[in-house]
């Protein structure tokens, strides 16, 4: 009975856990990037806008304005903004900030100056050990990429026989495609279980089998090292083995079918 009662409790406890970590998961994330922009942006916008204050203040009272005004200002605007809770002023005004940052980024001149600068930072030293990484998993993350894959295939990788998910990116390259004959295309093979990392291939057209998959399917079937299979996808009298009763160790699996 208490073996019964522990074996139940494990099994609805892990069920328990994978329905709320995802949401508590996500609602850790967001309040730590909220508290990374205000900490690394908003609490310096905040010191701009108490920075303008001052001056103003000097202004009205006739003081010469000084990069820091004079000393016994600061105090006084401190304390109305912690009395007051304004420090979301900088927080929103750090939110308008990247946005202007992202817009600038967009247009013509902005991503010209952008690639500049990532070029100047890649040959840093130590940074460019580090940033390549992080800007692939920002990108992967908040950067609009599903539509730069035009749809899920399964390809003969990485040997005869053995098939693997990839995302069909575009045309191969035409070198290729002359020196071979054939329609090539590029094949992006994610790896499990971060798809941010994988291989790029060019295999031929007609080797490529199309799935009827969406990319969210695609990469959850990756990342789960296929344990979530879309349930259009699962083979008639297949086991769903996320949720299946676990066979006891040591326990023979044939006394157990008998």
């Amino acid at each position: 009975m208490a073996g019964s009662f522990r074996k139940d409790f494990r099994r609805f406890f892990v069920r328990g856990l994978a329905a709320v970590l995802p949401a508590v998961l996500t609602v850790a994330i967001l309040v730590w990037l909220f508290t990374l922009i205000q900490k690394y942006i908003g609490q310096y916008m905040n010191k701009a806008i108490q920075w303008v204050v001052v001056q103003f203040y000097c202004l009205m009272e006739h003081a010469p304005l000084t990069w820091k005004g004079p000393t016994d200002s600061w105090p006084p605007i401190e304390k109305i903004w912690d009395d007051y809770y304004l420090g979301w002023i900088g927080f929103l005004l750090a939110f308008v900030a990247i946005y202007v940052i992202g817009r600038f980024v967009a247009s013509f001149i902005g991503r010209g100056l952008w690639a500049t600068i990532e070029h100047a930072i890649g040959r840093v030293p130590v940074i460019k050990r580090i940033y390549p990484g992080a800007k692939q998993v920002t990108d992967f993350l908040l950067t609009e990429r599903k539509a730069e894959y035009s749809h899920v295939v399964a390809v003969e990788y990485p040997r005869k026989g053995i098939y693997s998910v990839g995302l069909m990116t575009g045309d191969g390259m035409r070198a290729v495609s002359e020196k071979t004959g054939s329609d090539m295309l590029a094949v992006f093979v994610p790896s499990s279980p971060t798809p941010v990392t994988g291989y790029t291939i060019m295999v031929r057209r007609d080797e490529t089998i199309d799935l009827p998959l969406s990319i969210d399917e695609a990469l959850r079937f990756t990342v789960s090292g296929g344990v979530l299979v879309p349930p259009a996808q699962r083979l008639a009298g297949s086991i769903d083995r996320t949720f299946a009763p676990e066979t006891p160790v040591g326990t023979d699996i044939n006394q157990k079918n008998e």
